[in-house]
């Protein structure tokens, strides 16, 4: 099994960036995490980070014939990306939207994903263990 995981805008400054929201752990104590899982696993897995949208659809679109399976974390994309909403339907993805934080108990603008109707399913507020949650919902089948 094959598994993309793409993470957009600022999680690259986890562990530095309001750590009482998302918590002490860094970017590369996830990565390191979802790895590991993944090895134990037998799952080939990639995690990509950027801040910038285009760079985002582009992987999408480049992996396309390597993975069927993404999790994504967009970020702030999340509330108005229409353009990685539409790339990861043109690219048939089956996707799982992962947020670190509970999106639906925050800021109002938090509550809102464009991105969400074209996933299978959305796991926020669980933070690491949310990824580790999406991996587990593909392994089922």
């Amino acid at each position: 099994m094959n598994i993309l995981v793409i993470n957009g805008p600022n999680l690259n400054m986890l562990g530095i960036r309001e750590p009482e929201i998302y918590g002490s752990k860094s970017y590369n104590d996830l990565v390191n995490l979802l790895l590991d899982y993944a090895s134990e696993r037998k799952i080939h897995l990639e995690v990509y980070q950027s801040n910038h949208e285009g760079e985002i659809i582009d992987l999408l679109q480049d992996k396309r014939d390597a993975f069927h399976r993404l999790i994504i974390n967009p970020g702030a994309y999340t509330h108005y990306s229409y353009a990685i909403r539409d790339a990861i339907t043109s690219c048939r993805y089956d996707a799982i939207e992962v947020h670190l934080s509970d999106i639906h108990h925050r800021e109002d603008f938090r509550k809102i994903s464009v991105i969400q109707d074209v996933c299978v399913k959305q796991i926020s507020g669980k933070g690491f263990d949310g990824y580790l949650e999406a991996i587990d919902h593909f392994l089922k089948g």
